[in-house]
């Protein structure tokens, strides 16, 4: 780390928020070659842990290679691998629903059913045509898994050692669990696998994704509706995003500390990979529940609000404010007290969580005047400000 002209005496810092956060392991690299290597408690560079939603984004992988050996086309419709009749969708509604809306989480399936994660067919209800809508939705997701075993022939596990194992050294298998298919390695794999990634799909000189189309359509905007998301990974930089459970639009980079063009595999109880092609670097996360959400978008950001303290670099964009905008914040990430900047006066204000839940109002604010938001816990919020000249909406954080 000395050698890289990096910032060590903040590297203590971020184990113990680590250790402090439940984590198992956490690994970075910097072109290409191992700077941190650190595990928690019993946990060794030979346990297994599971990928959790960050599977999502191997999958996605693999369905690549399968669209590149022609063995299927994410244009096709998911019943010509799967069968007829695998919603309760009239079959003129199912067969919308093509491969790649699988992938970019637009199948229009009602994600509101009782059990998101079931794949039996009276589970996967219609609620709008395919492509129409932005859902984080396990099931159809899932089902990749029979698109791309019935395709090839394999199983999921026999597909990944023979296409992506054997050149490169990523070993793990899926294992069933419920409806959910796990994806189960030991750290170092889900690194190398970040690796591959970075290198766009090729293992030193072997090429294992070869699809060039396919690769930028995985990690680029993959529709309309959440422009943070690509084919199962998460994007960073963009206008605005979108979080799990939710129809809401949250403006500004969903890891505002985070480098514009990082892309992140994400999953519960904060399983985490973090590719950085502007940097060359690679880091992963693994360990049990920060918090409560089905991904871990506030622990992904506080990692790197540390690591930029470690890397000597300033926070990729600490704040959000819409251009030409009449009102402003400061300070932003705040502590106690934000202070909103304009001419106005008597306008209200609301602060929602990142799932849309508003947990404070007030009216009468007047412009300049330092608002006491010290109740808030640690984290990202959405501060709506509505007056009679317009409303505007600003992402802040508490730190």
């Amino acid at each position: 780390m000395n050698t890289l002209g990096w910032c060590t005496n903040y590297e203590n810092e971020l184990y113990d928020y680590l250790q402090m956060n439940n984590s198992k392991a956490f690994i970075l690299l910097k072109d290409g070659k191992i700077v941190i290597e650190k595990y928690f408690g019993t946990f060794t560079q030979d346990s297994l842990w599971y990928w959790a939603s960050a599977g999502k984004s191997l999958t996605s992988f693999l369905v690549g290679i399968a669209q590149q050996e022609h063995l299927l086309s994410i244009e096709d419709t998911s019943s010509k691998y799967i069968g007829t009749a695998w919603t309760s969708e009239p079959i003129a509604k199912e067969n919308l629903i093509k491969v790649k809306h699988q992938l970019t989480m637009t199948t229009g399936l009602d994600d509101g059913v009782p059990d998101n994660n079931c794949t039996v067919d009276t589970c996967l209800q219609y609620l709008v045509d395919a492509g129409t809508r932005w859902a984080y939705h396990n099931a159809p997701y899932t089902l990749l898994d029979s698109v791309i075993s019935n395709a090839s022939g394999m199983s999921m596990n026999n597909f990944l050692h023979q296409k992506v194992s054997t050149p490169t050294g990523i070993n793990g298998f899926y294992y069933k669990t419920g409806y959910d298919n796990v994806f189960f390695s030991k750290a170092r794999s889900m690194a190398r696998f970040g690796l591959l990634i970075l290198n766009k799909g090729k293992w030193d000189q072997t090429p294992v994704l070869t699809d060039s189309n396919y690769f930028y359509n995985m990690a680029h905007t993959s529709q309309a509706y959440n422009l943070s998301y690509g084919y199962l990974w998460w994007l960073n930089g963009k206008a605005s995003f979108m979080v799990p459970q939710s129809q809401l639009v949250f403006p500004g980079s969903l890891s505002p500390h985070a480098p514009q063009d990082m892309i992140a595999a994400l999953g519960k109880n904060g399983q985490m990979l973090n590719i950085v092609p502007s940097q060359n670097v690679v880091w992963i996360r693994m360990g049990d529940a920060p918090d409560a959400g089905l991904v871990p978008f506030l622990m992904n950001d506080s990692i790197w609000l540390r690591l930029n303290k470690i890397m000597c670099t300033p926070s990729a964009s600490s704040s959000f404010q819409q251009q030409n905008a009449v009102i402003s914040t400061a300070p932003n990430p705040f502590h106690d007290f934000l202070t909103l900047h304009c001419d106005y006066q008597n306008f209200e204000i609301r602060v929602s969580n990142i799932f849309g839940e508003m947990i404070y109002k007030d009216e009468g604010i007047k412009g300049n005047t330092p608002l006491n938001l010290s109740f808030l816990p640690k984290g990202i919020y959405i501060l709506h400000c509505i007056s009679s000249n317009g409303n505007q909406v600003i992402k802040i954080e508490k730190d």
